[in-house]
């Protein structure tokens, strides 16, 4: 990139949902604007207040049926008064919003348009009943699916992939690679105490992964703990230029540079061309890496976009850390585990974070900066010096809008 850019000041709400025991379905709960609030104002106050910010981003899926909300950019001058008339932007791309606000953040500094910029991730889900929400999440597919896709429209997506990817590589063989990647997530999220599944007590995660999946209750080659849950937060961080950094008096160290991104879009009118594969995320981490002039044996940690079980162990195969097919084994071996060779998701991800779907993009950069900071408190993965890179994948729809970014501590 022509001029460097840093990310700082990260910050997540709690993830809420059910699995916190905060959260009761039958009490009101925090609305949107809460969320926008607190995760803005905590980032302002780290940056030396919003008098610093050029504009804001925020990303969100689907505000305006599960909240009734539309027009997002207007919400910058509520989170802080000094933020009225500068520019605001909302960007959508389904569950990639997040890391699409990101990119435009970048872009947008690269530009020369502004050296400082406040990017949010937002969503509040937990407002309408599954059978509701089952719709709402379905137009970030083809909508002209719909009536002919599954009641639980995108997990009955991700099953029919991972139908496919049983019938070509063994499903006893591939179960077993994602019932691991549940007891992975669930242990990482159990050191984030941020994350919806951290009160997760399961004395025995291997078995309750063990689920045969029943298409008659849900889906055919999926259970429930396959999936990641319905979840409300927002994250949010500052995108800055080295005159940024100046600006807001942010040191070095408490900040981690962007070397590279890519984003790849697939035609969302089509099927997947081969069930088995992310081809839009392969062809996304492909363009980073290149553009990086890396290998990914110089990276020490992913943060990857397991909306089910199955989508994480593809996205290990479409980035090259398993040969194709080769993704269950590498699990199950222990290889993505907090302690492993690559680990994998070290919040808990989508699956044991949570996925606020607009949001989920922003967390999973706000993770890397804590990892490669070494400020991720109980979750902090030990860092190799020999690979000194993180990764986010960020992926909306079915693996139609992806986002690859590729950061280092500076």
């Amino acid at each position: 990139m022509k001029n460097r850019i840093f990310i700082t000041a990260g910050y997540n709400t709690i993830s809420l949902g059910t699995g916190r025991k905060e959260f009761n379905p039958k009490k009101e709960r925090p609305g949107l604007e809460h969320y926008i609030k607190e995760a803005g104002a905590t980032t302002l106050k780290l940056i030396g207040g919003a008098q610093n910010v050029d504009e804001t981003i925020i990303s969100n899926f689907n505000a305006a049926q599960y909240n009734h909300q539309g027009n997002l950019p207007g919400y910058a001058p509520f989170i802080d008064e000094n933020l009225r008339y500068q520019p605001s932007t909302r960007v959508e791309g389904a569950c990639g919003s997040g890391g699409l606000a990101l990119v435009a953040g970048i872009k947008f500094l690269l530009s020369g348009e502004s050296n400082v910029i406040l990017a949010l991730g937002v969503e509040v889900q937990n407002t309408v009943k599954a059978v509701y929400g089952a719709d709402y999440l379905a137009i970030a597919g083809w909508w002209k699916d719909r009536k002919i896709g599954h009641a639980h429209f995108f997990p009955g997506q991700f099953s029919d992939r991972a139908g496919k990817y049983y019938e070509k590589f063994g499903k006893e063989y591939t179960r077993k690679g994602m019932i691991q990647w549940y007891v992975n997530a669930i242990n990482n999220a159990r050191l984030d105490e941020t994350a919806q599944e951290y009160h997760n007590a399961d004395i025995n995660l291997k078995l309750t992964a063990s689920v045969e999946p029943n298409g008659r209750t849900f889906v055919d080659n999926l259970s429930v703990y396959d999936c990641s849950k319905v979840s409300d937060a927002a994250s949010a961080l500052a995108l800055m230029t080295e005159e940024g950094l100046k600006r807001c008096n942010i040191k070095l160290e408490d900040t981690i540079e962007i070397i590279s991104f890519a984003q790849a879009e697939d035609d969302i009118t089509t099927r997947p061309e081969d069930a088995t594969r992310l081809l839009t995320t392969e062809n996304a981490v492909k363009k980073a890496l290149t553009k990086a002039c890396i290998t990914i044996d110089q990276i020490c940690t992913v943060e990857t976009h397991d909306c089910f079980t199955i989508a994480g162990i593809m996205a290990l195969e479409a980035i090259g850390f398993a040969e194709y097919g080769k993704g269950p084994e590498f699990v199950s071996n222990g290889n993505t585990a907090r302690n492993g060779k690559i680990p994998f998701n070290s919040t808990g991800g989508l699956i044991g974070w949570g996925h606020p779907v607009g949001a989920t993009g922003i967390h999973q950069a706000v993770t890397i900066l804590q990892q490669l900071t070494e400020k991720a408190g109980n979750a902090q993965i030990k860092l190799d010096v020999n690979k000194p890179y993180g990764m986010t994948i960020n992926m909306g729809g079915d693996d139609k809008t992806v986002t690859c970014i590729i950061y280092k501590k500076p």
